[in-house]
């Protein structure tokens, strides 16, 4: 299979710290370790963009969706970059982020739905071996009436690694019948391994639908015993089983060739967990 390189390189570069996007289907679009990139999309417009971190690097993400727009975003990274990113919508637009890590990392995402109905779709997943150290941190603000919001982070954590997810829903005073789910799934694969998972809601309206749950544990047990029971081996089994927790995410990233690349990758990942 072709490798994650492989694919962006048949993407259309990103040149420049600039992406103005006008037109309707436009892309993919590919970056790979930019330090500092600003994404315009006009309204109306809608497109595919993948940023790759490959470099232990800062990054700037600024995305700013005007009214109508639609993005699908996604964050892979294979080495130990600090991406900080912020996502601006207008009203009627759609943001769907996929953010994956790979290596070491730290990510910071910013939404901010600004206009009525409004709707931001995220998911995270984060693979740590070794002594890696992964960390996502979300804030979304639901800053106008009507707008939607849904994210779900999934981490795994092996050896002595360490995973922090922290996450913030904001419901403004007047964000009056916002629709706000924000979940964290996570697996420890030794006992050394450790994550810590903070979600968080922030409400100043009453008529909203707000939700947040978090949950760290080990794996399956009955699962892995029905899977030996039909021939699998026990490394079988939790590879089987750690694949399918974290392709429940990588598989929405939308663009068909990329998501079979990155479940190949995290599949090699796993094997060092």
């Amino acid at each position: 299979m072709e490798t994650i390189l492989d694919i962006i390189r048949g993407f259309r570069a990103v040149d420049g710290e600039a992406l103005r996007l006008d037109g309707a289907g436009d892309g993919p679009f590919a970056a790979v370790d930019p330090r500092k990139l600003r994404i315009e999309a006009a309204a109306g417009a809608s497109a595919q963009v993948v940023v790759l971190h490959t470099a232990p690097e800062m990054s700037v993400l600024e995305v700013e969706l005007a009214e109508g727009a639609q993005l699908e975003l996604t964050e892979l990274f294979t080495a130990e970059a600090f991406a900080e990113v912020s996502v601006k919508q207008a009203a009627r637009s759609r943001c769907r982020l996929t953010t994956v890590q790979l290596s070491s990392a730290n990510a910071s995402y910013r939404i901010d739905l600004d206009g009525a109905d409004a709707e931001n779709e995220l998911g995270g997943v984060f693979l740590a071996a070794g002594e890696e150290h992964c960390v996502l941190k979300l804030h979304t603000a639901h800053n106008a009436a009507d707008c939607r919001s849904n994210s779900y982070v999934k981490g795994v954590a092996g050896g002595q690694a360490v995973g922090e997810f922290c996450g913030m829903v904001y419901v403004a005073p007047d964000a009056q019948r916002t629709d706000a789910c924000q979940q964290s799934r996570n697996i420890l694969l030794s006992r050394t391994a450790r994550i810590t998972t903070q979600p968080q809601l922030e409400i100043y309206a009453d008529d909203v639908k707000c939700s947040h749950g978090a949950t760290v544990g080990q794996m399956d047990a009955d699962a892995i015993l029905y899977m030996r029971q039909r021939g699998l081996s026990e490394a079988q089994a939790r590879r089987l089983q750690i694949e399918g927790f974290v392709g429940d995410v990588v598989i929405r990233c939308g663009i068909e060739p990329l998501c079979g690349a990155i479940l190949e990758r995290a599949a090699a990942k796993i094997e060092t967990l």
